[in-house]
């Protein structure tokens, strides 16, 4: 019998190449995945990249639930339906995740969870395991705002320590039929009078407080997000339906931090400042894609008080960029209707 040659005996093991790929090119993979389900994932392949996972610098999160606490406590998640209730009856709002890749989520010494064995974790809990975000981007299960079929209500806001600005956009009918010839001829750009004797501009007054509120609300309850994280530079929280996005930069994120925030005595919320608005309407509008709106408003909010910062025409290229696709030209249409001003006391 002849002895094993070294051809016959079992290979030597090879080095891992995956080893020999340096941290900072790995972290630059883990930024672009930003989903924290996927980044939860790849937490569970490695000790390496269990140590590396909490590093990264840009997270997106997804809640999948929205749980209101009243005065009995929290209510069980099962029992609540993934679209939220009423914003005006929350006493305050958890995000809630549906979080099972972060259970086996685990610290460099393998031996104590990074997560808590729970089937919900909240944002701020799964969040505070990330230590450097630069850009948190987090969508909410749906819109605040309940509309009926075909009504449109779109807006975005961008708040510091309270409301800086708010464009929204809204339309009573969205569809792909033509306008009548009726329609046509009351359309003279201004605004009809039966504007404002068949509820129209009561209409349009309850869709701005509606979007302020769900606004300042978005904007009170991401306190402990921003004041765990002083590595943010952008802060995104918008919902699945794409009706509203709250939005906060560098500057706004330091002024949120250094200035104390007003809270609303009514409820869980930032106080809205007083505030001058510039409505704008057209009994119809014909959009891209063969979209037609119905009854299209465009209110954008300032507090009182502060100038425009900036040229009139800077000003309308920043509110023309508040909406993409088909909903942007309305957004330029009606930028060139003519402006209505309002005040509005704060609340």
């Amino acid at each position: 019998m002849h002895s094993k040659t070294q051809t016959d005996a079992d290979p030597l093991p090879e080095d891992d190449q995956f080893d020999r790929i340096p941290d900072s090119i790995l972290l630059i993979i883990l930024n672009k995945l930003t989903d924290v389900h996927s980044l939860g994932r790849c937490a569970v392949v490695s000790k390496r990249l269990n140590s590396l996972v909490p590093l990264v610098n840009d997270v997106y999160i997804k809640i999948d639930r929205v749980v209101s606490i009243d005065g009995n406590g929290i209510k069980d998640p099962d029992s609540c339906s993934h679209k939220p209730q009423n914003l005006l009856s929350h006493l305050k709002l958890i995000f809630c995740n549906l979080l099972k890749p972060f259970h086996q989520f685990r610290i460099s010494n393998g031996n104590k969870p990074l997560f808590p064995q729970l089937s919900h974790h909240s944002a701020e809990q799964v969040l505070k395991k990330f230590n450097h975000i630069h850009n948190l981007r987090i969508e909410l299960p749906a819109g605040d705002l309940g509309t009926e079929d075909g009504v449109l209500i779109k807006w975005k806001a961008e708040f510091g320590s309270t409301l800086q600005n708010c464009v929204i956009l809204g339309g009573t009918q969205i569809d792909r039929k033509p306008v009548s010839d009726q329609e046509l001829l009351e359309d003279n750009g201004s605004m009809p009078e039966s504007f404002y004797t068949n509820g129209g501009l009561k209409l349009r007054v309850v869709w701005t407080i509606s979007s302020l509120i769900a606004a300042s609300t978005r904007h009170y309850l991401l306190q402990p997000i921003i004041k765990d994280h002083p590595t943010l530079k952008s802060l995104i929280l918008t919902d699945a339906d794409g009706q509203g996005t709250l939005s906060m930069a560098g500057e706004q994120l330091r002024e949120f931090r250094e200035k104390p925030l007003s809270a609303s005595a009514s409820s869980d919320r930032t106080q809205v400042p007083a505030s001058n608005m510039k409505l704008r309407y057209a009994p119809y509008l014909e959009l891209t894609e063969g979209i037609g709106m119905q009854g299209a408003t465009l209110v954008v909010i300032k507090p009182a008080g502060e100038g425009s910062g900036g040229s009139r025409k800077d000003a309308e290229t920043s509110v023309s960029r508040a909406f993409d696709g088909p909903f942007k030209v309305a957004v330029k249409s009606l930028l060139k209707r003519r402006t209505y001003l309002l005040e509005m006391n704060g609340f």
